[in-house]
């Protein structure tokens, strides 16, 4: 394991890959033209609302969305990146708790602004007449980004344990987490609530692949290899959903997830790097690092806010006395684009206004971080409303008590610290003193 301890402290381990940058942000824009093909709420002459998921509805849909499934590439990415930050962070004296500190700012702070921003839109709509039945639509399909952010935090606070692991045997560590995914699986008929146990042993074998990438093991392998990587699981793929194990829909396999993700993550990672060179090349390019330098800084709030604009664009309509192209016909269709790039659009601004709480709170080097007993009940707080929101649906009510957990569990993670090593270890150890990178380090280091 000569290569993951030099990677440990090596410059080669800190250095960003224009390639997951380019690979996260086009995944973005994916889930915002998948999402903007999936929503359509339908107003009925008796006044009653329903959405629809046009895009399930399709005959065609499974096979386009067994190739558009991206989320377990989101994973992939997240432990490339996130195996990157711990290991700096572990190298300039910081640990485990400075470590779930900083993932929970990250990912909490924006959605915090998120969930009370829709408390407080959904209440006044409420309040001027706007029947409840909408209102619960609205809250419902607004809210459908949190189950990913959920299951993302869950991944990432593992990290400095699974990293461990990896450390000592990653391949033994990825067949331990498959073979609990396929235990739980195995269950899952018996026991159905055991299947969301699935959310840690899934995202976690899916990020131990994006370790094995930081650490040079698809690098090392050659074009044969990831060929048949990549078609030895789709076809196993193939086989458990053609008779019927799984269901052949893979975004009815994501929640709760199952080994359909994990095969995926595979494919999807041999492929990453097939395609790597080439997408590297793509990602240098000026203007390409440009748009990407801006947007990844903020991927984590483009996510969060695009379908509630998108839900919003769609219950405003209902409002009106527009002509509306009925759901799945050639029109409705052809009016994504617009619709697309309306989203985009509107995002501009939104992102603008709420992007800064993505900004990590810095703090002098003197300052101290929260107690390790205050960064374990600000999780509890951040889990406590999401677990609820997944068993039970996510109500109005629900959706202010999980606003005011968020900013309860901001409030307990306090200012970020900078540990700082004394000057015989930080000489020793050759390594930069500061636990926290600037802030025009980009998208892939600070994700």
């Amino acid at each position: 394991m000569e290569r993951e301890a030099s990677a440990a402290v090596s410059p080669a381990a800190v250095h960003r890959d224009p390639a997951i940058d380019l690979v996260r942000f086009t995944c973005l824009l994916l889930v915002v033209a998948a999402h903007c093909m999936m929503v359509s709420p339908v107003l009925h002459k008796d006044g009653t609302v329903e959405t629809r998921n046009v895009l399930m509805e399709q005959a065609w849909s499974a096979p386009v969305l067994w190739v558009l499934m991206i989320v377990p590439l989101f994973f992939v990415l997240g432990g490339v990146t996130g195996l990157q930050s711990w290991r700096r962070l572990k190298a300039s004296g910081g640990n485990g708790f400075d470590f779930a500190q900083l993932r929970l700012l990250r990912l909490v702070r924006p959605a915090m602004a998120l969930l009370a921003v829709m408390w407080g839109g959904l209440w006044i709509a409420l309040l001027l007449g706007v029947h409840p039945q909408v209102i619960q639509l609205m809250t419902t399909g607004a809210a459908m980004p949190l189950w990913f952010l959920a299951a993302y935090l869950t991944a990432q606070l593992s990290i400095p344990v699974m990293a461990r692991f990896h450390e000592r045997s990653p391949l033994l560590t990825f067949l331990s987490l498959l073979g609990a995914v396929i235990t739980i699986d195995s269950l899952r008929g018996t026991l159905p609530l055991l299947a969301f146990t699935n959310m840690i042993f899934v995202w976690c074998a899916v990020q131990e692949l994006g370790f094995m990438k930081a650490d040079g093991f698809f690098e090392d392998r050659s074009r044969t290899w990831l060929v048949a990587a990549m078609v030895s699981s789709n076809l196993l793929l193939g086989l458990v959903t053609g008779v019927g194990i799984y269901p052949g829909n893979m975004v009815v396999n994501i929640n709760p997830p199952n080994l359909c993700l994990v095969l995926l993550g595979i494919s999807q990672t041999a492929v990453l790097q097939l395609l790597a060179p080439g997408v590297r090349w793509l990602g240098e390019v000026r203007w390409i690092r440009a748009v990407i330098a801006v947007a990844g800084r903020r991927s984590m709030s483009v996510y969060l806010w695009h379908l509630p604009i998108l839900v919003g664009m769609s219950g405003l309509l209902l409002l009106t006395d527009l002509p509306k192209a009925a759901a799945g016909s050639a029109e409705w269709w052809w009016a994504r684009i617009p619709v697309f790039l309306t989203v985009v659009v509107l995002l501009v601004p939104v992102v603008r206004l709420f992007g800064r709480f993505e900004d990590r709170p810095m703090a002098a080097s003197h300052a101290r971080g929260p107690a390790r007993v205050a960064v374990v009940t600000a999780a509890v707080v951040v889990f406590v409303p999401v677990t609820n929101a997944a068993l039970n649906g996510l109500t109005l009510a629900l959706l202010g008590g999980g606003a005011a957990c968020f900013a309860l569990s901001v409030l307990l993670l306090g200012r970020v610290p900078t540990p700082v090593l004394p000057l015989g270890e930080a000489a020793a150890a050759e390594v930069p003193r500061l636990t926290l990178p600037a802030h025009d380090l980009r998208a892939n280091l600070e994700t």
